[in-house]
């Protein structure tokens, strides 16, 4: 044989092989090839949703904390409000009590200042009657002069 002929015979069989591999083994490759390229394709997709999703829920998150941040902060307010509202409560009933306690101490004071005014008129009265019967060297009889008694008293 010559070369020529198996040059021939081998490009027949060359192009055997090729109709082989295009009719039954290529089509499963690329059956194979496009379902991975496809699948590749879904999962990068995913990837991609999954991290949108994930910066969705980090601002959710976020905006949550925030809301949070501002109901705690506006809860503390109102708390530290209420507690000056108790304590100046606390403080106008404390003020009302002590000007209790001092309007019945100036009361009891009172008191006490017109019954020592109320003895101490007694006491001169009974002052002016020894000094008036230690004058006179006589006995002042107090039934009788009982109304003289009261205008000096009264008078004092």
């Amino acid at each position: 044989m010559s070369i020529t002929g198996t040059l021939i015979i081998q490009i027949i069989v060359f192009l055997i092989l090729v109709g082989f591999t295009m009719k039954f083994v290529w089509p499963p490759i690329a059956t194979a090839l496009d379902e991975r390229a496809r699948k590749i394709a879904e999962g990068l997709a995913a990837a991609d949703k999954a991290k949108s999703e994930l910066a969705a829920a980090d601002r959710r998150v976020e905006e949550e904390l925030a809301k949070s941040r501002n109901e705690t902060a506006a809860l503390l307010a109102d708390a530290e409000r209420r507690a000056q509202a108790i304590v100046e409560e606390a403080k106008g009933r404390a003020t009302e009590e002590a000007n209790k306690i001092i309007a019945a101490a100036r009361a009891e004071a009172d008191q006490q200042t017109v019954k020592a005014r109320e003895a101490l008129r007694e006491q001169v009265a009974a002052l002016a009657v020894k000094g008036a019967e230690q004058i006179l060297r006589k006995e002042v009889n107090a039934g009788v002069h009982a109304d003289l008694l009261r205008r000096l008293q009264t008078e004092l």
